[in-house]
């Protein structure tokens, strides 16, 4: 049986790819629509950068569980996470132009080599995580199409 897991989410945000790219690029941006329960620190100066690195820390009651990550795959419109932790897999972010504006999507695999915590994580926190990538998705957008200006 693969341990294997991978969900994918997309949405249609009327904001240049720029725009959208920037969201996921500036570190006061991201904190605008990441899960008030992620935090993410970098390790060093803040960058996207092929090869920076950074930590996601989830803000649990008593257990703050970290994934560390690092830039594998950057392009413009493009960037991909790998992280290892209790999770090891990677985030892919793609923003990809379209006539109005951007389509973003969100890749994110993973395996859970700990079988005490992937069956905590399939039993709990799957189906959880899923609905949350698509809050975090609408948050983005709503970052991009309307506050991103202000900034």
């Amino acid at each position: 049986m693969s341990t294997h897991q991978a969900f994918t989410h997309s949405i249609w945000v009327r904001a240049s790819a720029t725009d959208v790219e920037r969201c996921l690029t500036d570190l006061d941006l991201m904190h605008r629509w990441l899960n008030p329960a992620l935090r993410c620190e970098p390790i060093g100066d803040w960058s996207t950068a092929l090869g920076a690195r950074s930590r996601f820390i989830i803000q649990l009651p008593g257990w703050q569980p970290v994934l560390f990550s690092t830039v594998i795959e950057r392009e413009p419109g493009l960037v991909v996470w790998a992280f290892e932790g209790f999770f090891n897999g990677q985030d892919r972010w793609e923003c990809r132009p379209e006539l109005e504006g951007t389509q973003l999507l969100n890749r994110f695999e993973f395996e859970i080599p700990n079988p005490i915590v992937k069956a905590g994580f399939n039993w709990f926190a799957a189906e959880w995580t899923q609905r949350d990538m698509a809050a975090q998705l609408n948050r983005l957008k709503q970052v991009a199409e309307t506050e991103i200006n202000r900034c």
